[in-house]
């Protein structure tokens, strides 16, 4: 654990090839704003690592020794930590060096749920910019990406070095460092991270006190008027279907449509029974309530 709050306290020093493609906004599964509270935010504690990541650190070796029996090129570890020579905010962890190139080797691994994001020439754009983020710090001319999707298909790729791609890249990061090393948050998006923050951070409330909002914001609440709705009529005909769903299952844990396996299983979860340890704790139980403090934000339109 020490080791791995050590790594996340060293790359807050500045911008790896795995936040670009969050900071571009290229990611599916990290915002721009989760990047800068992970490069401001003090570190006091280390979770676990998620089971992708593990995942993809032990099959990094079964990948890259793929690579070389599939390709016939030789590849080697390179464990050095690199800096951009004009921009030390860049940095770079590779995987491999190819030997006798002046090449990397980026090492992946996939869910068969993304297979078709990898069909013929396509890369991912996130890991796209991931590996031209490292030859703009390498100075390598070419990368390669090599990925295992479903622990059953091995494909390699071949990128060729963008100048033009790599300028945009410096360009993003350039100013994105700036908000880091100037404490600015990007603007705020629909994160769980972003929402967290904002809460904390405006968590006292000025009784009494009334602001005026420009005429902007009018459109705004419109537009989150129209996507509640949209969002509440979709979820609706998401509920009726699962309910038509589950009364065909009926009593039974599994069934199979075309294209699709489905399970309905029984799950148990333990509540507290709160009436209870009221009755049984009586004048003690204001001792053990826990008070939480947050606001709740409540729009109404004016008629």
């Amino acid at each position: 654990m020490e080791k791995r709050l050590e790594w996340l306290r060293e790359r807050q020093k500045g911008i790896g090839g795995s936040d670009i493609g969050a900071i571009l906004g290229l990611n599916k599964y990290k915002t721009a704003f989760e990047v800068y509270l992970e490069k401001t935010e003090p570190i006091l504690e280390v979770g676990d690592q998620s089971e992708s990541a593990y995942w993809g650190d032990q099959f990094e070796e079964v990948v890259a020794k793929e690579f070389e029996k599939r390709t016939g090129k030789k590849v080697r570890r390179d464990r050095r930590h690199f800096q951009n020579k004009d921009y030390p905010f860049m940095v770079a962890n590779i995987d491999r060096r190819i030997v006798g190139e002046n090449s990397i080797l980026e090492c992946k691994t996939a869910n068969q749920y993304l297979a078709k994001e990898w069909e013929e020439e396509e890369v991912p754009a996130s890991y796209l910019v991931q590996v031209q983020h490292y030859l703009a710090v390498t100075g390598a001319t070419k990368g390669y990406i090599a990925v295992l999707i479903g622990g059953q298909k091995f494909i390699w790729k071949e990128v060729e070095r963008d100048d033009e791609l790599i300028e945009y890249i410096i360009e993003a990061e350039k100013d994105f460092w700036k908000m880091v090393k100037d404490k600015t948050p990007p603007a705020l998006d629909g994160s769980s991270a972003a929402e967290k923050w904002v809460n904390e951070r405006y968590k006292k409330v000025n009784e009494g006190e009334v602001i005026k909002l420009d005429s902007s914001w009018k459109e705004l609440l419109n537009k989150r008027k129209e996507l509640k709705e949209y969002k509440d009529n979709v979820e609706q005909e998401i509920k009726e279907i699962e309910n038509q769903l589950k009364q065909n299952i009926g009593h039974a844990e599994y069934a199979n449509a075309p294209g699709y396996s489905i399970s309905l299983k029984q799950s148990v979860r333990k509540n507290l029974d709160s009436l209870k340890i009221k009755e049984l704790l009586k004048d003690d139980y204001e001792k053990y309530l826990k008070e939480s403090i947050s606001r709740r934000l409540v729009i109404k339109e004016e008629k």
